[in-house]
């Protein structure tokens, strides 16, 4: 039987662990020995293992023994565990989302023979993939991605609860946002543009610049107008703006009753148990991937998926765990039966070009309950 290791034992990487054992054999490795211990007592199956991926020799080591990587740490470690678990000569998928370029390990990977999928995820991951698909079938002149995970109760100030980190929610609202206009690359700061924006089942929810397009500004610069921006309730924006421009973001330490401490940290803190998502607490996903381009008869093609997703109480999921890591996990099972075998480092929409990957991911997750509904309207061109 495959053994797979799954680094990193949050909601997400909990959720494809789970996913996986009713097929592979599996491993979930975390630092957090408590975290291992609640897993160990949901599924029985899951073998858990404490590491600290920081220890490059004892990851080495350790993956030595495993045919397969999947890579849930958070995203301030994804590049360099992503580098060692591709030095090791292992296959991998990774959902980290880290900062840096994952195409900068592309030669690195070609060298080991290693195939290394990243950003598998719902936004970056999803969207990649449905983006690669239609860029094969039309000539695409516009793309755009609305995303956000929600709590069904709101709780003032923020209404927002994550199924990750805090350090990472706060990287996407710190980070510039890249998108691009008349095919030209711009940058502006997260959290702007603003504007409100109907869902069904949701309702009213306001949408800003996050920069989530990532490796498609350089996989797909032939598109002239690409965006994506994240979702969150009515007033989200102002509360965080608040934080962002009064300093609590800051990383620079200051002195606090002779402790040198940064904002950041104690704002993680903070909001850690401010956001911290239930283990049954009720969210959900919204997704919407709007695509525009010229078919093969010269029609123009608006292209609409919808995605509405909500916490599964059967297994006890988030969606937003649901969402991500099974996105993840179908891209693993694809890999593992041998229905991509290509090398070198991969970004999902390279995954969506090809139509057997396509199809496979989507009727994966619509197994997995999570439905992507399409709707095109075609008019001719002018």
């Amino acid at each position: 039987m495959t053994n797979i290791i799954v680094l990193g034992a949050g909601m997400v990487g909990s959720a494809m662990a789970a996913d996986l054992s009713k097929k592979y054999a599996v491993t979930i490795a975390d630092l957090n020995i408590q975290r291992l211990e609640h897993i160990k007592e949901k599924h029985q199956s899951i073998a858990v293992l404490q590491l600290n991926v920081c220890n490059k020799t004892k990851l080495q080591s350790v993956l030595a023994t495993f045919d397969f990587v999947v890579c849930a740490v958070p995203g301030f470690l994804g590049f360099e565990t992503i580098k060692t678990v591709i030095e090791t000569g292992k296959n991998v998928v990774d959902i980290s989302f880290f900062p840096e370029n994952a195409l900068e390990l592309d030669a690195l990977a070609k060298a080991k023979g290693v195939t290394a999928i990243v950003d598998c995820g719902v936004a970056p991951g999803m969207h990649n993939i449905i983006l690669g698909y239609h860029n094969e079938k039309l000539k695409l002149t516009d793309f755009e991605t609305l995303v956000g995970g929600l709590p069904k109760v709101k709780k003032w100030p923020f209404n927002y609860k994550a199924p990750f980190s805090p350090i990472d929610v706060i990287e996407e609202y710190t980070r510039p946002a890249r998108f691009v206009e008349n095919g030209n690359i711009v940058i502006r700061e997260a959290l702007t543009d603003c504007e409100l924006v109907e869902f069904d089942k949701v309702g009213t929810l306001e949408s800003f610049n996050s920069d989530g397009l990532r490796s498609i500004l350089f996989t797909m610069p032939h598109i002239q107008n690409m965006k994506e921006k994240t979702l969150r309730y009515p007033g989200h924006v102002e509360y965080v703006k608040v934080l962002k421009d009064s300093g609590f973001f800051s990383e620079k330490k200051i002195m606090l009753n002779g402790i040198e401490i940064s904002p950041l940290d104690f704002t993680s803190k903070i909001l850690f148990d401010e956001w911290k998502l239930g283990e049954t607490e009720e969210e959900l996903t919204v997704m919407r991937v709007t695509l525009k381009g010229e078919n093969e008869n010269g029609e123009i093609e608006e292209i609409v998926y919808n995605l509405y997703d909500e916490y599964c109480p059967e297994t006890q999921t988030s969606s937003m765990a649901r969402t991500t890591g099974y996105t993840a996990t179908a891209v693993a099972n694809l890999f593992l039966e041998g229905l991509f075998t290509e090398k070198g480092v991969f970004p999902p929409e390279l995954i969506g070009k090809h139509e057997i990957c396509f199809k496979y991911i989507l009727n994966y997750l619509k197994d997995r309950n999570i439905n992507y509904v399409k709707n095109t309207n075609k008019t001719k061109s002018v």
